[in-house]
């Protein structure tokens, strides 16, 4: 068979990492005008990462002709590798995502490398089907999701495919990238708004600003009639002479009509004390309003004998109490989760007491507290009657009936009989959002009945048939009037809550879960603030406008496990996040009212009641039985999925795979520790690809779904992999070293010096080593053992690892000794300590459990010398890293001289010499670093050693071995 000659890419080889992490982290602040702001959708990959990854997976490195056995000067490769970097650099930034001079560059360099790629392989027997210069090959990622990967593809000029299991992934691919293609460079033909003069008729409609301006035109259209049909349900507030007595802050405003931002409810139970059980007392887990440092509110619940009612006060007003303010902070909450106290009698209302209530339909609501705009900022009112009244007359005419899935981990409204998505809805939120959805159906008629009058022919063929005439377009408006529907949904449900800090009602995907929460704010569609489907929409059209909306692009559903759609096409994927996020669960809560306004346009694609699950690939426990079911059934599946990759990728370009899970340690049958990322590299492996590089990306969006405060990855993996070779011969231990011994030095320095732009910073080097080291390792069908069986991944990386580090201590040592090298005692991000981990073979809750280290709210630090417990105990420690052992010998020699130091060496004599090693290392190392006193603790070990050594001699025999016979 002749053999395809593969240039090495320049992905294999070199990345300017700081400004591609720099640029990913700058995006993270953007939100107008980015493609994320479309639709909702988890763990998100920065436009910059992507667009980086894509375009030196495809450009040859410069010194690609010497990996072919040719010559090449090498400062030419580096000059040339230099300015490929500066163009991703430009490439990279924010201001040049639709800069077509940055594009254009970037687009000729991919032309170049692969006619190139193509003269090498013009006599191939299959040169016509895979190497035609004429033609780039397609893109596809199998697991599209969010949608940036297939987007940044388009934006390079490859014809992109974007496949996913769920609907509503789908759904947003072909928002971004199949549909403005289609509709490129039509003027709308919609009338504008009443009340919009109209503009010159040499408007610039290229791309999709026309089809952005329908969408905005027939969504004001929308709104104003839901407006008509439901306004009522939204009062405006009149101060009245009677709400202004006692507040000065009103005075000004009496006579005044206002607009209401939003209603303030706090969920209710009966009473527990029987003397109060017919009275529905407050679940609040706080009564601020406004933390604002001088303009500070609260709700002040006034009890009159066995009823309540709430008043509020605000700072300036006599009313305002400082210490009242205080106590409001936390409601009637009296710990954390479901444990209030009763308004009436402060007898305790516990969970348990809570869940009971809600499953028998006796948990309620009552209002709190409404706000509203005012001349210079926000007004806090009492509740009104009236108002209260109206909401609870609101009556949907339908409701979602879809059950919510029995997740404990991330849905957390069951036990409290909220079972349906329906439930998460107050009844006039349900009215307003199945109104705006009904009328997406008139929006579309209208549409293309206006088409028509603009001449647009109608061929019949709606969108999902490949229309492009009147039907098919005014389809493509109700998809995007329809996704802003579904958008909007995120903001007006009732788990939304107020957020005091920022006066201003915060959407209900602050993480990947549904939580219950006890007080939320409704808010107002129709108060052109967030929560107006009018606000929503005009988001959602500046992301319409910054698409590239070229090209020829396709969204498809398919199961990664068994599509054929990555036939030939380079391919890019960011694979689901192990058991981290439920998709399909969580989608759920959009797919309802997708399915509802989208299903006459695309019926198959929402064909089902929900989500499909059963092949999605995530680690659900609960969906599979245990734990260790939902691991087995990811890793297999992932296995099939990613063979399924090296099977059908085009030859000449690596297949990039992102990797971004964050695991604990896991033990085999064997009690062999072993970390996700290891485990994830086997699996990679074993569907037949070489991994050829690894890189560390900060690739975690900002606005991806994590909780506040809480140890949330920064970073991504991204590898690099190429099909291993069928007939791949197996090597020894040795063999391997001795390839490692010869390849790792020369990618040592090509990383360390790089260049002037792109050296890779100490953080990110352990892990980007871990790609040449692992590129030798993945060719061979086995590395095989003395015994003659094959290393483990594991294995491997600990040798990859042992080269870099110049040493032998164990994973977790490793680890504090670069992590030291880098942050001394001070804290750093928890994203770099994940990454070096991962690296050294070991993981950041382990290292915490190991106690070691300390991870908390984002961040993970060493543990100091002093912190460690007196009382600890070797013989029972069932995991030593020599770095503890280290620190807790200095602990004793501090604590109790030489003689309490000995004692302790000799209950643990086998980690003499690396605790030594390391206290030289170490010494060594803050001697360099100028920092004095950390040295002197080390230095001092070293100078009391043998003083340390003769008192653990003296101190006897430990077990069956002494010191003596090391």
């Amino acid at each position: 068979m002749t053999p395809i000659k593969t240039p090495k890419k320049l992905i294999e080889v070199a990345l300017p990492l700081d400004a591609i992490n720099q640029a990913a982290a700058r995006e993270k602040s953007i939100r107008h005008g980015h493609p994320s702001t479309l639709h909702l959708w988890w763990a998100r990959r920065p436009l910059a990462a992507a667009r980086a990854v894509i375009f030196a997976q495809m450009v040859n490195d410069p010194g690609y002709e010497r990996h072919l056995g040719r010559g090449v000067n090498k400062q030419q490769a580096a000059a040339e590798r230099e300015r490929l970097f500066k163009l991703i650099e430009d490439l990279v930034q924010w201001e040049n995502t639709n800069n077509e001079q940055v594009l254009a560059a970037a687009r000729e360099e991919i032309w170049k490398s692969w006619r190139e790629t193509c003269a090498l392989n013009k006599n191939h027997p299959q040169a016509a089907e895979l190497f035609n210069p004429d033609r780039l090959p397609a893109f596809h990622d199998p697991f599209a999701g969010g949608g940036a990967l297939p987007l940044e593809a388009q934006r390079l000029g490859l014809e992109s495919y974007a496949s996913d299991l769920n609907p509503v992934a789908v759904t947003i691919n072909k928002a971004m990238i199949e549909i403005p293609p289609r509709f490129a460079g039509r003027a709308p033909v919609g009338p504008r708004p009443a009340g919009e003069r109209q503009t010159p008729l040499h408007e610039d409609w290229s791309g999709a600003k026309g089809l952005a301006e329908d969408v905005r035109r027939y969504g004001a259209w929308m709104r104003e009639q839901a407006q008509r049909r439901i306004g009522h349900l939204y009062p405006p507030v009149t101060i009245t002479p009677e709400l202004a007595h006692g507040r000065p802050d009103l005075q000004p405003l009496v006579g005044q009509t206002l607009t209401v931002i939003a209603w303030l409810w706090a969920r209710t139970v009966q009473s527990p004390n029987p003397a109060f059980s017919h009275v529905a007392v407050p679940l609040a887990s706080t009564f601020v309003l406004s933390s604002k440092p001088g303009k500070e509110a609260y709700v002040e619940p006034v009890v009159e004998g066995d009823t309540y009612r709430f008043t509020v006060q605000v700072a300036g007003n006599p009313g305002f109490d400082k210490a009242a303010y205080a106590r409001a902070k936390s409601g009637t909450k009296l710990a954390r989760g479901a444990n209030f106290e009763c308004l009436l009698s402060k007898t305790p209302i516990d969970g348990d007491y809570i869940k009971a209530e809600g499953r028998a339909g006796r948990m309620g609501a009552r209002l709190m507290a409404i706000v509203a705009e005012g001349p210079r900022g926000r007004i806090y009112l009492p509740p009104l009657p009236e108002h209260e009244e109206i909401a609870r007359k609101a009556q949907p005419e339908w409701r979602p009936e879809t059950a919510l899935p029995d997740d404990p981990r991330n849905f957390w409204t069951i036990g409290y009989g909220l079972t349906k998505y329906g439930d998460l809805f107050t009844p006039r939120q349900l009215v307003a959002l199945t109104t705006f959805s009904d009328l997406v159906a008139e929006a579309i008629e209208r549409c293309r009945q206006d088409a028509l009058a603009a001449g647009i022919p109608d061929d019949g063929r709606g969108l999902d048939a490949g229309g492009s005439g009147a039907t098919a377009y005014a389809q493509a408006v109700g998809v995007y009037l329809g996704i802003a529907l579904s958008r909007l949904t995120d903001i007006c449900n009732a788990l939304c809550r107020w957020e005091a800090s920022k006066t201003q009602v915060r959407n209900l995907f602050g993480r990947q879960a549904i939580p219950m929460l006890w007080d939320f704010a409704e808010n107002n569609v129709f108060a052109a603030a967030a929560g107006d489907y009018g606000t929503s929409l005009g988001n959602m059209v500046r992301a319409l406008l910054e698409l590239p909306a070229k090209g020829l692009a396709h969204a498809l559903q398919a199961d990664a496990q068994s599509q054929n759609i990555s036939i030939n096409k380079v391919i890019s994927t960011d694979p689901p996040y192990y058991d981290n996020i439920g998709y399909a669960d969580l989608s759920d809560f959009f797919y309802v009212w997708l399915r509802r306004v989208l299903r006459p346009i695309f019926p198959g694609l929402f064909a089902t009641l929900a989500v499909p699950k059963a092949e999605e690939l995530v680690a659900t426990p609960y969906r599979h039985g245990s734990k260790e079911a939902a691991e087995r059934f990811f890793l297999e599946g992932m296995t099939r999925a990613l063979a399924n990759l090296a099977c059908q990728a085009h030859p000449a370009f690596p297949v990039t795979i992102y990797y971004a899970f964050k695991q604990s340690e896991t033990e085999d049958e064997a009690g062999t520790a072993s970390t996700g990322w290891e485990t994830f590299l086997e699996a990679v492996i074993r569907a037949g690809f070489a991994i050829t590089g690894t890189w560390p990306m900060r690739t975690e969006l900002g606005n991806r779904m994590i909780g506040s405060g809480t140890n949330a990855l920064a970073s991504s993996i991204v590898l690099v992999c190429r099909k291993r070779a069928a007939d791949a011969p197996t090597v020894s231990r040795r063999e391997f070293i001795r390839e490692l011994n010869a390849t790792l030095p020369e990618a040592l320095e090509a990383m360390t010096r790089g260049g002037v732009h792109s050296p890779v910073a100490p953080v990110d080097l352990s892990q980007a080593i871990i790609g040449p080291g692992m590129a030798i390792f993945s060719q061979y069908a086995a590395v095989l053992e003395a015994d003659g069986t094959p290393m483990r991944v594991k294995t491997a990386l600990q040798l990859i690892n042992r080269y870099l580090a110049e040493d032998d201590f164990d994973a977790d040592t490793q680890f504090c000794l670069h992590w030291f090298e880098q942050h001394g005692w001070s804290a750093g991000k928890y994203g770099e300590a994940d990454v070096l981990a991962r690296a050294k073979g070991t993981a950041v809750d382990a290292l915490a459990q190991a106690g070691v280290a300390q991870a908390a709210k984002g961040s993970v630090r060493l543990v100091k010398w002093r912190e460690y417990p007196a009382d600890w105990s070797p013989e029972h420690d069932a995991r030593t890293p020599v770095w503890e052992a280290l620190h807790q010998l200095i602990r004793a020699l501090n604590d109790g001289g030489e003689t309490d130091a000995g004692r302790l060496l000799a209950r643990m004599p086998d980690r003499a010499e690396p605790i030594r090693a390391l206290a030289y290392r170490l010494y060594t190392l803050c001697e360099r670093q100028g920092w004095a006193e950390e040295a002197r603790a080390y230095n001092e070990l070293v100078t009391a050693w043998s003083g340390i050594e003769q008192a653990a001699a003296e101190a006897g025999v430990v077990g069956s071995q002494t010191i003596l016979d090391l």
